[in-house]
């Protein structure tokens, strides 16, 4: 690769990772990525880090049929952690699980082969997943956000989706074609996260 065409690539790259903008699953609607997007998604996601290839993470897809059992979930986890829930709070907790064309749970393992790789590592790979997956679809023109929440713990939900007893729901990721934008939030500085070390104190 030239100077010339890496300028361009590092360029671009820095554009879409600086425009890339969190978009609520009430403003995603159809249509979303087809089979072949969804396939090149997958293949960015698994391009993330991955300690000794052990594969910690994975995602479950949420197809449309199953969205009214998923539904049912997330009320029976609100009634579970609030028995005296109103019958509206517990349509809008069923209606979750209706935004977005394309919705996923990220889900991590804490057991998968190697023990030794610490949990921590374990999601910060998965987030450099969603991440990968996430640029990627905006690029292809779609908007993205993540959501989670206390259903994801409560017993009910986990064992509703077959979660195992060693595997967290880190958060649902939803996908679909933009429909309306919230003005874009700024950025924090660079000096706001970074730090350089001086040395024993």
């Amino acid at each position: 690769m030239s100077e010339s065409e890496k300028d361009t690539v590092t360029r671009l790259a820095g554009q879409l990772m600086a425009s890339r903008q969190t978009v609520l699953p009430k403003r995603l609607v159809a249509p979303g990525p087809d089979a072949a997007e969804l396939a090149q998604l997958f293949q960015a996601a698994a391009a993330a880090p991955d300690h000794d290839l052990i594969n910690p993470w994975r995602f479950l897809i949420i197809p449309a049929q199953q969205r009214a059992d998923l539904g049912e979930l997330f009320a029976q986890a609100l009634i579970e952690r609030d028995p005296s829930a109103s019958p509206d709070q517990i349509e809008q907790a069923r209606d979750k699980a209706m935004r977005a064309p394309l919705l996923m749970l990220l889900i991590v393992d804490a057991a998968k082969a190697s023990t030794d790789i610490d949990m921590h590592e374990r999601v910060l790979s998965a987030g450099c997943a969603v991440q990968n997956l996430m640029l990627l679809a905006h690029a292809m023109g779609y908007g993205s956000g993540l959501t989670s929440g206390k259903a994801l713990k409560a017993d009910t939900f986990r064992a509703g989706l077959g979660l195992q007893a060693s595997e967290e729901a880190i958060c649902f990721v939803s996908l679909g074609s933009v429909s309306s934008r919230k003005p874009f939030k700024p950025r924090p500085e660079v000096q706001q996260f970074t730090q350089i070390w001086v040395g024993r104190a």
